[in-house]
C-alpha cells in the first residue's frame, strides 16, 4: 500500500511539476506549485516524517505560494498576444536537458541503492524515529541548541536589516 501511494504521490507531484514549468499563464503555474507541494508533503508523510510535511504545508503551501499568488494577482499580468518564438538553439538545449534527465531518472530507477519501502531495517530495530517531533525537539534543544540559536540570531539580524533599509527608503 505504501509503494502504491508513494508512486500516486510521485506522479502527482512530476506532473504538476511539469504543468508548472510548461503553462505560459503564472497564476495556473502558482496553483500547479501548490499541487506539487501537497504531493511532496504527503511523500514526507509516507517516509514517517510527519512534522516535516506540517511544516512544509504550513510555511511553503500557506504563506509564501499565498503572498506568490497575491503578488501575482496584484501585478496583473496580461497574456501577450505576440508571443516570441523559441530560437532553434534554444529548442535544441531544451530538448538535449530533457533527454539528459530521462536517461538520470532511468539510471535512478535501476539502482538498488534507493529504496521507497520506508525506514531500514537497522532504523526500525533500533526505534529511531528520523521525522518525528518529539526525536526533532529534543535534538534541536539538545544536540543543536547553538546551532539553532545562531540562525535565529542571523534571522532577527536580517529582519532589523530590512525595516531599517525600507525605512531609509521612505524618507
Amino acid at each position: 500500500m505504501i509503494l502504491v501511494l508513494f508512486f500516486v504521490f510521485a506522479c502527482v507531484a512530476t506532473a504538476s511539476a511539469i504543468m508548472m514549468v510548461v503553462h505560459r499563464n503564472p497564476i495556473y503555474s502558482a496553483l500547479f506549485l501548490i499541487v506539487s507541494l501537497f504531493a511532496l508533503a504527503g511523500l514526507y508523510v509516507l517516509q514517517n516524517a510527519p512534522f516535516i510535511a506540517a511544516i512544509h504545508v504550513i510555511v511553503y503551501t500557506g504563506a509564501i505560494m499565498v503572498l506568490f499568488l497575491f503578488v501575482l494577482m496584484l501585478l496583473d499580468l496580461k497574456q501577450d498576444e505576440t508571443r516570441e518564438k523559441t530560437s532553434r538553439p534554444a529548442q535544441l538545449l531544451g530538448w538535449l536537458t530533457a533527454a539528459v534527465l530521462v536517461v538520470e531518472l532511468a539510471i535512478f530507477a535501476m539502482s538498488d541503492k534507493y529504496s521507497v519501502a520506508g525506514p531500514s531495517p537497522e532504523s526500525a530495530a533500533m526505534g529511531l524515529q528520523i521525522g518525528d517531533t518529539a526525536t526533532i525537539g529534543k535534538l534541536l534543544f539538545t544536540k543543536y541548541l547553538f546551532p539553532f540559536e545562531i540562525a535565529s540570531i542571523l534571522l532577527l539580524s536580517a529582519i532589523i536589516g530590512s525595516v531599517l533599509l525600507a525605512k531609509l527608503k521612505l524618507r
